[in-house]
């Protein structure tokens, strides 16, 4: 006879709370043959007092296995797409080859960005003291990771019909204008742990990630690009929990102690506006490389930073002291010509770039006219029809030499002044017995407040004047960073330009 035991009672499912808190809270522990100063020793030097870390509340309390879940989900619909769109030749159904530009740009500039997002992200799940902002930056982490991935994965599409795709990771960092976002991001990796959090996750991702992402996502849609669509609404979701955590990252920090605010503030200031001229070539974009165009630069800088930010975010941090950042009438001033003033750089230098650039034809100069009725007929309008009647006989202007770069930001010294267009904006500072140049009273204070730091830019001129670039030469520096024939210089005549008509022309006519 074989005695059964009684069945054991179901267990109760523990609610979602108490499920994030075994999983993440209730893992620390006490070191016991090391101090917690020897066990995180990043949390200190920078002035920030942490008096409670459980202070720390993780708006979406995801629990690891919750979190693979709904990602794998997210990448099985992401996948059809692609797969879809490479079966049915998805490429030829853009609105123009020169769209790709864009993505281009995106690959080289951006998608780098989200691997060293989640080099430091990890680097924080280790260092940060407390457990919950440890797994939130784990997380995070992994976002970023799978970001880079899809990003890659979708984009490498286009690798196999047209120019500029192939060596992005050399490119980003070696060429000229990728030292743009590079140096933001090693600038902040190489800060303290606090600091980064205000750069990226709260500077970046909170204030300024709407203007990064929707318009090249929304640009993807209106120029039939629906992959790219895809793996942007796929990080969406990822990005607004960023954009919610690096919300939680400040507020947390601001409510410890008072003496972290002004130490805040100061944070805020710089990397507002280290973000902001990163941001940009994202204007240059919008305004000059999307053939059917989603919005303007000044309406998306009007919506998704005055109206949401300055109206809405800044005035409920005032409870904390926090002000809007110390150069932001600055960049309202220079809404309704940054555009312009990026796009003709890389118009006058994309023979040393990888992608193409062309002068707008007449029906892009009325949209442009339209969107800046102040600003676009008086100042540009002029230099492009100037452009259009050099090329009508001939010619195309690229520009003849090498520009002086900004310390900080790395654009060239193109930028006018905030209230007078025609004026180029030129700083100088003088650090141990030299001179140092910068575009703007924003970078000009950034680099006084930290002039031992920013000395040491990789400056892409600079480098190429010592010969540390691949030779003394053109041909010689566009071999060192990759470049290859058909990457840059002018649209039309390239060799994507010639391929996609070719490919157009020879397709079965509709109906045949």
């Amino acid at each position: 006879m074989t005695l059964q035991k009684p069945d054991a009672a179901p267990r109760k499912k523990l609610p979602l709370k108490e499920r994030y808190a075994l999983l993440t809270r209730d893992l620390d522990w006490e070191p016991s043959y090391v101090s917690r100063d020897q066990l995180f020793p990043h949390t200190r030097y920078e002035g920030i007092k942490i008096h409670d870390w459980d202070g720390w509340q993780d708006p979406f309390r995801l629990t690891v296995d919750a979190y693979y879940k709904y990602q794998a989900e997210k990448d099985k619909r992401l996948y059809a797409v692609l797969d879809s769109f490479a079966q049915g030749q998805g490429h030829l159904g853009l609105s123009d080859a020169s769209y790709l530009n864009a993505i281009k740009l995106f690959i080289q500039g951006v998608t780098p960005l989200e691997y060293a997002a989640h080099r430091h992200f990890a680097y924080l799940a280790r260092h940060l003291e407390g457990p919950a902002p440890r797994f939130a930056a784990l997380c995070q982490s992994i976002d970023e990771l799978r970001h880079c991935q899809t990003q890659i994965h979708t984009i490498s599409n286009y690798n196999k019909y047209y120019g500029g795709f192939h060596s992005w990771s050399k490119m980003h960092d070696r060429v000229w204008y990728l030292s743009v976002p590079k140096s933001l991001f090693d600038d902040a990796m190489t800060a303290g742990p606090f600091e980064f959090l205000i750069s990226i996750s709260f500077s970046f991702e909170y204030l300024l990630t709407n203007l990064l992402f929707v318009p090249f996502m929304s640009g993807a849609s209106f120029n039939g690009d629906m992959p790219t669509m895809s793996f942007g609404f796929s990080a969406q979701s990822d990005e607004s929990r960023h954009m919610t955590l690096g919300l939680e990252a400040i507020k947390f920090l601001l409510e410890q102690d008072e003496g972290n605010v002004p130490i805040i503030q100061d944070w805020i200031d710089k990397w507002f506006w280290r973000a902001y001229r990163m941001s940009a070539l994202v204007a240059g974009m919008m305004d000059y490389m999307l053939p059917r165009q989603v919005m303007s630069w000044k309406e998306a800088f009007e919506l998704y930073f005055e109206d949401q930010m300055l109206g809405g975010l800044f005035p409920d941090l005032e409870f904390y002291g926090i002000k809007p950042p110390r150069h932001v009438k600055d960049a309202i001033a220079e809404k309704g010509k940054l555009s312009h003033e990026v796009y003709k750089i890389l118009h006058n230098f994309s023979f040393a770039a990888s992608f193409t650039t062309k002068t707008p034809d007449d029906e892009h100069l009325d949209w442009l006219s339209e969107q800046y009725p102040d600003t676009f007929d008086t100042y540009y309008r002029p230099v492009w029809e100037k452009h259009q009647r050099i090329e009508a006989e001939g010619g195309r202007v690229f520009f003849q030499g090498l520009p002086q770069l900004c310390q900080i930001c790395q654009v060239p010294m193109a930028f006018t002044e905030a209230d007078d267009p025609s004026k180029i904006s030129f700083r100088t500072s003088e650090f141990r017995g030299e001179t140092f140049h910068t575009c703007s009273n924003g970078c000009q204070w950034i680099f006084e407040r930290e002039p031992e730091k920013y000395i040491q830019a990789w400056l892409p001129v600079h480098q190429i004047y010592q010969g540390n670039c691949g030779g003394p030469t053109v041909p010689d520096v566009l071999a060192w960073y990759g470049i290859q024939e058909g990457d840059n210089g002018e649209y039309q005549g390239s060799l994507d330009q010639k391929s996609w008509a070719e490919w157009h022309q020879n397709a079965p006519k509709q109906g045949a």
